[in-house]
């Protein structure tokens, strides 16, 4: 299985190795409107594809690499030669004008910053500390082979309900927002400064549930919250699934975190014969064991 060449904060490596039963056995076209670092896009390798995202400079890193991948990895190398403490901050306050040259800064950035978290100031500006991490070039590294992937990839900015809009009969559609619940209390709040609110929770339901609607298949990830339950009560098969929590300041503090994935507007068959079990339960490795 492929692996995305950018780490991610809530990123769905764990769900492409581990429930990859989840998804359609077959379908027309991809449609992935909060596409981050990419981990299902990457996996499923589509022929056809509908990306999006609200990061403009998460899209424009995409597309550079798309257009221009061996003027991107070139740059890269450039940072890579360059890395250091110092040269970190350096680069985190010094924007490059040439699209190849942006998107290696931001994947260095990503790869060197504290977590892979991408977080921005009110001003737009990315503010995220240096990690522990030195390597900037990956042995996993295939900018062509991610340039050929993204080919047969539309990939624009903008608003997951207009992506949306344009999903139906044959599309399969994954839905993996920001984790906001009706409570306020999900951490990914402080993250960015434009907010995923639970008015937005809302309207990604009903436009999820439209969709389907219009024969898409849909698969949204959320928060296990009594919250998003309620708001997806009905609708679709929902399955809580078992992640490995990385996004904390110490390994102790790290953990098993439970989120739900529900299925709409289409039913597969699960490793342990669970198929339309409202509250079924799974973890990686009860997966193995089936």
């Amino acid at each position: 299985m492929r692996e995305p060449f950018l780490k991610w904060a809530g990123g769905k490596r764990w769900l492409a190795r581990s429930f990859s039963w989840l998804f359609p056995a077959s379908y027309d076209r991809y449609v992935e409107p909060f596409l981050g670092g990419g981990a299902i896009f990457f996996a499923q390798e589509p022929s056809n594809a509908l990306l999006s995202d609200a990061n403009e400079k998460l899209v424009a890193t995409y597309n550079a690499i798309r257009d221009d991948w061996q003027s991107v990895l070139a740059h890269l190398e450039e940072y890579a030669h360059k890395h250091s403490d110092n040269f970190y901050y350096e680069a985190r306050a010094t924007p490059q004008i040439k699209s190849a040259a942006e998107a290696a800064r931001f994947i260095y950035l990503n790869r060197t910053c504290w977590n892979g978290l991408y977080r921005v100031n009110l001003r737009g500006e990315f503010n995220v500390p240096r990690g522990t991490k030195d390597r900037v070039l990956m042995e996993t590294d295939d900018f062509e082979w991610v340039s050929s992937a993204l080919q047969k990839a539309s990939i624009t900015t903008k608003d997951f309900e207009a992506t949306l809009a344009e999903a139906g009969h044959g599309d399969f559609v994954f839905l993996d927002p920001p984790y906001t619940v009706a409570h306020n209390n999900n951490g990914f709040l402080k993250y960015n400064e434009n907010i995923f609110s639970w008015s937005d929770q809302e309207r990604l339901k009903e436009a999820a549930a439209a969709a389907a609607g219009r024969g898409a298949s849909v698969l949204v990830l959320n928060a296990h919250h009594s919250s998003i339950e309620q708001l997806y009560d009905g609708v679709g098969t929902m399955h809580i699934v078992n992640r490995h929590s990385v996004i904390s300041g110490s390994a102790g503090h790290r953990r098993s975190v439970e989120e739900v994935a529900i299925q709409i507007g289409y039913a597969t068959s699960s490793p342990i014969d669970l198929l339309n079990l409202h509250d079924a339960r799974y973890s990686a490795s009860e997966l193995k064991e089936a």
